[in-house]
């Protein structure tokens, strides 16, 4: 099963373009949309979770019509959105099981080994009896993806999912997403470059409403390989080198910027190569320094 997306596009009445366009070949497995906030992520992913209409264009999973056939969609998807509410004073057991009737696992005895087995895989079991508003941020994530899990969906949407988490929780919703992501399509949308770097097979940028850059992350790293720069300037250079280069990023070490630019030969002396990553291919592509998707062809040649 795959996720084909066509010419999908939405305009809000109050005349933003959030999707133009945008289409997509989204395989099984860990798939990663990545954009700034603004870019229509969040739009895509609610249309693709069938809680708001696109414009035009389509979108089928399988040979599920996403755009028409809500009720068949909604029966094999789990959808962890970017906020979500929980009742504070109700247990993690207790809310997943009312979920869980829901989903229609009518069966008690089913539902309590499904409830089980979720908190089991989560890493929440034993916290089940907690009232959810003592959960710290990572354990209400992964209790959002416990529920998303119910019915054994073949598509997951995730929302930016790792926003406000602590490194080591960061790192725990991390294992758990790849491990659920091995044999049903996982969507994770998100404008943080790591989250992306460390899961994601395929991936796609997506940049005022239009995916601007589609494929397997190694393969659009190597298309701008020799073409990312870095130097060591004081900020009071720092407008001057935003000028007179295509600056893609900046940072502080050791209270001088660390800059890097995005150029086909060496910028000026000084500067020295360096190997690229995802960051700076997301930037660079968000500012319009890249050309379109490289195709594998250029980027063996």
């Amino acid at each position: 099963m795959e996720l084909r997306i066509e010419r999908l596009s939405k305009r809000y009445p109050n005349g933003t373009q959030a999707l133009q366009d945008v289409s997509l070949t989204v395989p099984l497995g860990m798939f990663g949309l990545l954009g700034p906030n603004g870019a229509g992520k969040s739009t895509l992913m609610r249309t693709l979770a069938t809680l708001q209409e696109a414009d035009s264009g389509s979108a089928f999973l399988g040979n599920i019509d996403v755009l028409k056939q809500k009720d068949e969609v909604r029966r094999i998807l789990g959808y962890l959105p970017q906020e979500f509410g929980l009742y504070p004073k109700i247990s993690a057991d207790a809310l997943l099981t009312h979920f869980a009737a829901l989903k229609g696992i009518s069966n008690a005895g089913e539902r309590r080994e499904v409830v089980r087995a979720l908190l089991q895989q989560t890493n929440l079991y034993e916290h089940r009896h907690t009232s959810l508003g003592n959960f710290s941020g990572g354990m209400k994530q992964r209790f959002g993806i416990a529920q998303a899990l119910l019915g054994n969906p073949r598509l997951i949407i995730v929302d930016e999912p790792t926003a406000g988490l602590d490194p080591e929780e960061r790192v725990r919703f991390h294992n758990l997403l790849s491990a659920i992501g091995e044999n049903i399509i996982v969507i994770l949308s998100t404008h943080i470059v790591s989250d992306v770097s460390d899961l994601c097979h395929q991936m796609a940028i997506i940049h005022q409403g239009r995916v601007v850059v589609n494929g397997e992350p190694a393969i659009l790293v190597a298309g701008i390989e020799g073409k990312i720069w870095k130097k060591s300037i004081e900020t009071s250079q720092l407008e001057s080198y935003r000028q007179r280069f295509q600056l893609i990023s900046t940072r502080l070490f050791g209270g001088r910027n660390i800059v890097h630019v995005y150029s086909d030969h060496l910028p000026e002396t000084g500067f020295e190569p360096v190997k690229p990553d995802l960051e700076d291919l997301y930037f660079a592509t968000i500012k319009g320094f890249t050309r379109t998707t490289p195709t594998l062809a250029e980027v063996v040649r």
